[in-house]
């Protein structure tokens, strides 16, 4: 039988970089891509040295569609597709700007619609395929200046529980992860460890066990529902990031 291949996005650190990680540790032939060439290839050496490395922005829906061709081009196949890209800058609806949000929308939201289209003739062709999106514990309760953010990933939930919908008659599977926070390089620009302590937070590889148990086939929650990820959250997190945030 052929090695299964999936397409990872934001891969290139975090949890796309241990997400890689944890499926080539189980089988599967990566389709490794971000925007950072660098950053691919020493994801690609930590996880699996012959996984394709794909660059590519996201927000720009040829560069995904190409990603999508090449993979099916290489392998003749692909079974899995992980929306991992994320974009979260810390914004109040007075201080955003229109630039801003379309590209809050295009990475989190847009880049998960068109990668979802580009695959889907080959999993209908293929009769199976497996869809897992990264959202975010902020589609449900955002931190200060992450509601337009939040509102995105609320965004993307729905379209996981549409994508699962549609996707049952040809054994499509579609899963959406909302962790809380998670200890990543994003999450960092946000807060400090003396704000927001390590121990309060999700590792990536904690992500990543998830997301691979999805698209192996042994997901905690069906296909559609969103699976919440969520710590207890420090007394007194959200006082301290308005403070920071907007000095209140």
């Amino acid at each position: 039988m052929a090695q299964p291949v999936a397409i990872i996005t934001g891969a290139g650190r975090g949890i796309g970089r241990a997400i890689a990680v944890e499926l080539a540790r189980r089988g599967y032939q990566l389709v490794l891509t971000s925007r950072n060439e660098a950053e691919l290839r020493e994801t690609a050496r930590l996880s699996q040295p012959g996984a394709m490395i794909a660059p590519a922005d996201v927000a720009d829906a040829q560069q995904l569609r190409d990603v999508a061709e090449r993979a099916l081009e290489t392998f003749d196949r692909i079974d899995a597709v992980i929306n991992n890209a994320g974009y979260a800058p810390v914004r109040s609806i007075e201080t955003v700007n229109d630039v801003e949000w379309q590209s809050i929308l295009d990475v989190n939201v847009s880049a998960a619609v068109r990668l979802a289209k580009a695959v889907w003739p080959t999993f209908r062709k293929q009769n199976s395929g497996v869809i897992v999106n990264i959202s975010s514990k902020a589609s449900d309760d955002p931190f200060t200046g992450l509601g337009l953010y939040g509102a995105a990933k609320a965004a993307l939930n729905v379209l996981g529980l549409s994508l699962a919908r549609e996707g049952k008659e040809i054994g499509v599977r579609v899963h959406t992860i909302a962790p809380g926070a998670v200890e990543t390089a994003m999450f960092r620009t946000i807060l400090t460890h003396e704000q927001y302590p390590t121990d309060k937070t999700f590792s990536p590889s904690d992500i990543a066990k998830v997301v691979a148990d999805c698209v192996t086939g042994s997901p905690p929650q069906p296909s559609g529902e969103v699976i919440w990820m969520v710590k207890n959250h420090q007394p007194g997190a959200v006082e301290k990031i308005k403070k920071k945030l907007f000095g209140s």
